[in-house]
């Protein structure tokens, strides 16, 4: 059977891949030819057979984005509750004490889940790593949507508590851990299987500090027997880093050094809070050292922190470093562009220095850093032979105008307003900013009386405010 060829026929710019620079270059008035077999043709006149042709005189051609990090589960459904709370004691971090409030069930899990890829979608990523509990419709529909995706079904040793909004303990049933671990790795081995041929699994022990290092060791073990990627959150809050020094004397880095698992299999959830940090104690430089030496990759993720006000110090200086970095969304809003403007501003804040990072650097988080992570040489990029995961920006967009330079503007600018078409395995996920494959319209419907029910059964409907929180919500009457 003759592959349907794709052809962007003299596409105004392409994002094309220079494999002898190791460098995305910018290419002008060429034709970029894809099939679900691959890229076929970056540049020139493609003179083949073409069962669709696309005028690309008002388009810019570049590769899908790479979005190693993200959260389906109950994440979408927080929009408007939280985004003001914190608690003080626990450096101005809302996790702990707000995200158990929410208990999404098997409707609005799915409904976010849907909302959370189309969000992603449009925003032009086409590979993704969603890190969440299991529930039935978590893999069928990751499959419908016909995003390319690694699922992370999390397991842990302990919940989290905080006691009187200052303390945060934790409650421990090693036995219950150690169960849900066997049915991820098991649900792991299930994802793979999956006929769609676009889905891996990846083991994720949830925290470095609510699993027992025994548990770390083996979960990773199994990871590297099946060649599978493992993700744990580690340096991601100051909570955890001084719960780390206080149980065993080391940094998250130096705690996965120990014990074995650093590697460039490895990614790290947020890797904020390691020793060289200005809010830690230690004022050290041997973390990321350590990183760059073992390949072990971080997935920045700077939105949901920059509420807290909290950033990594910085993604620049990572890079210049030698760690694989990528970029991810973590919570709400599912935005990789704006994920990425937002990485730009905060790493020039951070390092007091507008050149800490520029949108190609940006760019190369997203793209072949995320597939650096992911231990893939064939997304990220524009060249014969990768997969054919494209996106196409509409120039003509008005943010997008004045054009001198359109990475930059849609970075800075446009971001997913000039997103249009989306392939991956050259089908279409996104035509016309439209989602293809899943309801999105009916989901985001579904998400509002799944907030309804959800803050009804949590009691934080009625206007409530938490001691010590300052937590005020204002519901709909």
């Amino acid at each position: 059977m003759t592959e349907k060829v794709t052809v962007i026929r003299k596409a105004a710019w392409i994002v094309a891949w220079d494999a002898e620079a190791s460098a995305h270059v910018y290419m002008r008035d060429g034709d970029v030819a894809f099939s679900s077999a691959g890229i076929l043709q970056v540049g020139g006149h493609y003179g083949g057979a073409v069962g669709e042709e696309i005028p690309g005189a008002g388009l810019m051609v570049m590769p899908g984005l790479i979005n190693i990090h993200c959260h389906s589960g109950d994440e979408p459904l927080a929009k408007g509750l939280f985004e003001d709370a914190g608690t003080p004691a626990l450096w101005g971090n809302a996790l702990y004490e707000f995200s158990a409030m929410l208990d999404a069930d098997e409707d609005a899990q799915a409904a976010a889940q849907t909302v959370m890829l189309g969000d992603l979608m449009r925003s032009g990523v086409t590979t993704m790593l969603d890190i969440a509990g299991n529930h039935p419709r978590w893999i069928s529909t990751m499959a419908q949507s016909g995003l390319r995706g690694y699922l992370a079904p999390g397991f842990r040793q302990a919940q989290w508590r905080v006691v009187d909004s200052h303390r945060l303990d934790f409650d421990w049933d090693e036995a219950a851990g150690y169960e849900r671990f066997k049915e991820a790795l098991a649900l792991v081995d299930t994802i793979g299987a999956h006929d769609c041929g676009r889905l891996q699994g990846v083991v994720a022990p949830s925290q470095i500090e609510t699993c027992r290092p025994e548990l770390i060791e083996e979960a990773v073990d199994e990871a590297r027997k099946r060649g599978v990627r493992i993700t744990i959150h580690a340096a991601q809050t100051m909570a955890e880093h001084e719960e780390l020094l206080r149980r065993i004397g080391r940094t998250a880095v130096q705690h996965l050094d120990a014990i074995g698992v650093l590697g460039p299999d490895l990614i790290l959830g947020h890797c904020i809070f390691a020793d060289h940090h200005s809010w830690t104690r230690q004022r050290t430089h041997g973390d990321i050292a350590r990183l760059a030496q073992t390949g072990t990759a971080v997935a920045h993720c700077p939105v949901t922190f920059a509420r807290s006000g909290m950033t990594l110090e910085t993604v620049g200086s990572y890079q210049r470093d030698g760690v694989t970095i990528g970029i991810g969304t973590d919570s709400y809003p599912f935005n990789m562009l704006e994920e990425m403007r937002q990485a730009m501003i905060c790493a020039r804040i951070a390092g007091r220095n507008f050149a800490e990072i520029d949108s190609q650097g940006i760019f190369n988080a997203a793209t072949i850093g995320g597939a650096k992570a992911l231990g893939r040489g064939d997304i990220g990029r524009l060249e014969v032979g990768a997969k054919s995961d494209v996106v196409l920006i509409d120039i003509k967009t008005p943010a997008m105008q004045p054009l001198h330079d359109p990475l930059r503007n849609l970075l800075h600018c446009a971001a997913d307003r000039a997103v249009r078409d989306v392939f991956v395995d050259g089908a279409a996920v996104v035509r016309n900013h439209r989602v293809v494959n899943l309801d999105y319209d009916a989901a985001v419907s579904e998400l509002q009386e799944a907030q309804d029910r959800m803050l009804t059964g949590s009691g934080l409907n009625s206007g409530c405010s938490r001691k010590g929180a300052k937590l005020t919500l204002n519901v709909r009457p």
